[in-house]
């Protein structure tokens, strides 16, 4: 198989600034204290991913995961070390991107498909499928300024999963609306994984990456602390959670 993902000592820093005027910016530092700390939110993380895998990036929040993703789409640089991505790549991976609020939901269809790579004769041909999954009935035709999140976010699904991709990724904290409309998005991403697409799937539920994914990554503060089989990375999170709650000093953010 041929590798499509790899990540060679990525690192991603991130500035924390403590004032935002002047008034408290020279309090701060009339008492010595810094304007602004930095911190690592990926931190020297190496992996490969080959063609046709279906990965799970797991970890709890502040891990590191959604920042990961967006360097594997291209949307963020890493500060250190190398992205290298292989094929033409689609997904959901942050709240607004590609979707203008002052276009209806029918025009940012075809502004959304075209960035990801479409042309405006696969848009057409596929318009239908992508509305009729979206199911947002009459207000296609609407502002999309005027929907609600779940609307929003339904309509972006819909647009990058039926997208010809060779890679998906997708954030699942991202995911909004209802239990039926979640389970269809899950069976439509099981679908794409069963042509051979491969899957980068950000998600907090162990028993969900264990149904879609056959590798799971786990992230704690920034660090790649385990690569291997799903079920033996949420043995390891228990394990981690475990040593907490029995009294252990170590810190740990799963």
């Amino acid at each position: 198989m041929s590798t499509v993902i790899r990540l060679e000592s990525v690192s991603k820093q991130f500035t924390l600034r403590h004032a935002k005027t002047l008034k408290r910016m020279t309090h701060r530092a009339i008492r010595g204290k810094p304007l602004k700390d930095s911190f690592y939110a990926v931190r020297d993380v190496t992996f490969d991913v080959q063609a046709g895998q279906s990965i799970g990036l797991m970890g709890h929040n502040g891990s590191g995961k959604s920042t990961l993703l967006k360097m594997v789409s291209g949307v963020m640089r890493p500060d250190e070390g190398r992205v290298g991505v292989a094929g033409k790549v689609a997904g959901l991976i942050e709240v607004g991107a590609g979707f203008h609020p002052d276009l209806t939901g029918r025009e940012n269809v075809y502004l959304n498909a075209a960035i990801i790579g479409m042309s405006e004769e696969e848009t057409d041909a596929k318009f239908g499928t992508i509305a009729d999954f979206a199911n947002i009935g009459r207000f296609l035709d609407t502002e999309v300024r005027h929907y609600s999140s779940g609307m929003y976010m339904r309509l972006a699904f819909s647009v990058a999963v039926h997208a010809d991709c060779d890679i998906f990724l997708v954030d699942e904290g991202l995911a909004v609306g209802d239990a039926p409309f979640k389970r269809k998005c899950m069976r439509k991403i099981r679908e794409v994984r069963e042509q051979g697409t491969t899957i980068f799937l950000v998600s907090h539920s162990a028993k969900q990456v264990q149904k879609l994914c056959d590798r799971a990554l786990v992230l704690k503060e920034g660090a790649l602390v385990f690569d291997g089989e799903p079920v033996e990375a949420t043995r390891f999170m228990n394990e981690a959670s475990e040593e907490i709650d029995d009294g252990s000093d170590e810190e740990t953010d799963f």
